[in-house]
């Protein structure tokens, strides 16, 4: 892992990963480690600042349906990550820069400047997670097309002089957009958004851009005395149009970009993450089927598309005009219907996504967290990131027909209250096979996902 940065920053775009993002994290064991993290359920939220009451979905579906919350800033998520990368053998090279990327049919060449001087660094595979002005994407000649900004939006973790003075939560005005919540230790985080645009994208946003930002949209003064940090975002939208270009890929930011309504970016670049991780780990030991690697661009494509149109709706719901307040009014009235209450929920937090849907329902969704046998659940199986069959069927005759995927996936008798024969899971937590009555489709689901029979 090269990372251009000498040190953590310990600073936080992000506040917390609801949804699939939580969960693939619980699947890999890894909550536990964010001590003192507020977990649960999020009873409240918003599209494009239009609050939604989630109350009724925690009381009328399914634990699997519900969207679980990690309130774990950005800092303590790349934490864990870093430390857990780094006990399973990962090398991590703090100061080190790319400033080049090549790349022939059998490896990628990067030139890379480190604390001690330029060197080369060959490879098999490079992933480019270098945000949004990703030099590993334009060295690969991979587009990176959307719509341009129409607001820019600064924010600032600042003291204020008279915290009382200041309400939490959203307000929105006829020029822009001011947010305001408390982070802990005296420090709040605010941001304001207005419709313009235009300035120096890379110059420093200083404390008095940010009074002045607010005192455009709310008309008055908000009293800020210091500021721990300062930055800048806008509501650009924009994805790379592949996501692999021979033996680079692209993850996270470097994928997508966009308004940061909702939260959707640490979750999508975790799920990213996920869905590369054990295919690129197959192509590297040498036992991939044959287009495994390409399934990350059609799976996880679509996914960060379907994100991008959402949040442009919300960026749309939170602008100025009285034609906008009359769609915010029709859109808050549909949104206390259960139904449309709940498909809202399930895209904000992506429990709709479905990858390579089949005849049973549960394939190409997430694996229900089942409870089994001896006191185990599913979820704590795939704590290895190896994919997961389990044998639910009494003669225990699934065994049989994988026993020559054994070396790859962790075949395990069990039994569970659902009505099912048998579940073969991926290693980044979707239904890759599922069946009731036996084990049709088994062996080339098994060959399909994982090769071919050892």
């Amino acid at each position: 892992m090269l990372e251009r940065l000498a040190a953590p920053t310990d600073l936080s775009k992000a506040p917390g990963i609801a949804g699939r993002g939580a969960q693939t994290l619980n699947y890999r064991g890894l909550l536990d480690r964010f001590d003192g993290a507020a977990r649960g359920w999020a009873r409240f939220t918003h599209f494009g600042g239009i609050p939604l009451d989630l109350t009724p979905l925690l009381e009328s579906v399914p634990p699997e349906h519900l969207p679980p919350l990690l309130m774990a800033p950005q800092a303590q998520v790349e934490r864990v990550l870093r430390e857990w990368a780094v006990e399973l053998g990962a090398q991590l090279r703090r100061g080190h820069q790319v400033t080049e990327v090549t790349q022939s049919t059998e490896q990628v060449t990067l030139q890379v400047d480190g604390p001690d001087g330029g060197y080369r660094l060959d490879a098999r595979y490079v992933v480019g997670c270098d945000g949004a002005r990703s030099l590993v994407r334009r060295a690969a000649g991979i587009g990176f097309t959307g719509t341009e900004a129409t607001q820019i939006s600064r924010f600032g973790d600042v003291t204020l002089t008279d915290p009382d003075a200041v309400p939490p939560g959203m307000r929105r005005t006829p020029t822009g957009l001011f947010t305001a919540f408390p982070l802990g230790n005296g420090v709040h985080r605010v941001v304001v958004s207005e419709w313009r645009t235009g300035g120096d994208r890379d110059a420093p946003v200083t404390l008095d851009d940010l009074r002045g930002a607010t005192r455009r949209v709310l008309g008055t003064e908000v009293g800020m005395s210091e500021s721990r940090w300062l930055s800048r975002f806008t509501d650009a939208a924009r994805q790379a149009d592949r996501y692999r270009a021979g033996r680079v890929l692209l993850a996270g930011d470097a994928a997508h970009i966009q308004l940061p309504a909702g939260g959707p970016g640490m979750t999508t670049g975790i799920q990213d993450a996920a869905n590369l991780g054990w295919k690129l780990a197959a192509q590297v030991r040498g036992d991939a089927p044959a287009g495994l690697l390409d399934t990350y661009h059609s799976e996880r494509h679509p996914v960060a598309e379907r994100m991008l149109t959402s949040v442009r709706a919300q960026g749309l719901l939170l602008s100025p005009g009285p034609h906008v307040d009359a769609l915010r009014d029709v859109f808050a009235e549909l949104l206390t219907e259960p139904t449309t209450l709940r498909a809202v929920a399930d895209r904000l937090t992506g429990l709709d996504i479905r990858y390579q849907p089949g005849p049973h329902p549960l394939i190409g969704g997430w694996a229900p967290d089942l409870k089994l046998d001896r006191g185990t659940t599913l979820g704590t199986l795939l704590h290895t990131g190896r994919p997961v069959l389990l044998d639910l069927t009494t003669d225990r005759r699934l065994r049989d027909i994988a026993a020559g995927w054994q070396d790859r996936v962790d075949i395990v008798p069990a039994v569970a209250t659902e009505p099912l024969t048998g579940l073969l899971v991926r290693p980044d937590g979707y239904v890759a096979w599922a069946h009731e009555n036996g084990g049709d489709g088994l062996t080339h689901a098994l060959t399909t996902w994982f090769g071919p029979a050892g």
